[in-house]
């Protein structure tokens, strides 16, 4: 038996396969896929819908910040963004207009709630964040093909 069938790095053990980078991708794909439904469903179910029926706890909050109309457009963006992190082209983009939704409520949280629940889109601005770096890729191809369009 041979000890280089062993040896990392050799082009002969396990983890040298050819498979190991596609596996790696294979996960990570599943893994941006996870995160994506569930803050897909956590964005229309759990965040755009207490908003865009107009529930007592929503509607509350919403008069401190802005009042109904924007209420209903901040739930319209929530909606339009949960679906579109379904949608493998506009995931990443999706995952980018998040960010500066998040970068938005955390400030709103500090400055006009007074802190009350600010971690909830700091937690948030991450996992999208991390769904935007991981489908920089897809988000490219949109552009340039929206370029290609013109």
């Amino acid at each position: 038996m041979s000890t280089a069938s062993s040896t990392p790095g050799t082009g002969h053990g396990p983890m040298d396969t050819p498979h190991a980078p596609e596996a790696v991708g294979r996960r990570m794909n599943v893994t941006l896929w996870v995160l994506q439904i569930l803050t897909g469903v956590f964005f229309i179910v759990a965040s755009s819908f207490p908003k865009l029926i107009a529930q007592s706890s929503a509607v509350e909050i919403f008069d401190q910040i802005g009042g109904r109309w924007f209420m209903y457009l901040i739930g319209a963006f929530e909606l339009a963004g949960g679906v579109a992190l379904l949608i493998p082209i506009l995931s990443g983009l999706a995952s980018l207009a998040f960010i500066g939704l998040m970068v938005g409520a955390f400030i709103t949280q500090l400055v006009v709630l007074d802190g009350e629940n600010a971690l909830t889109p700091v937690i948030l601005l991450v996992i999208v964040a991390v769904i935007a770096w991981g489908r920089r890729e897809r988000t490219a191809e949109l552009i340039a093909w929206m370029r290609s369009r013109r």
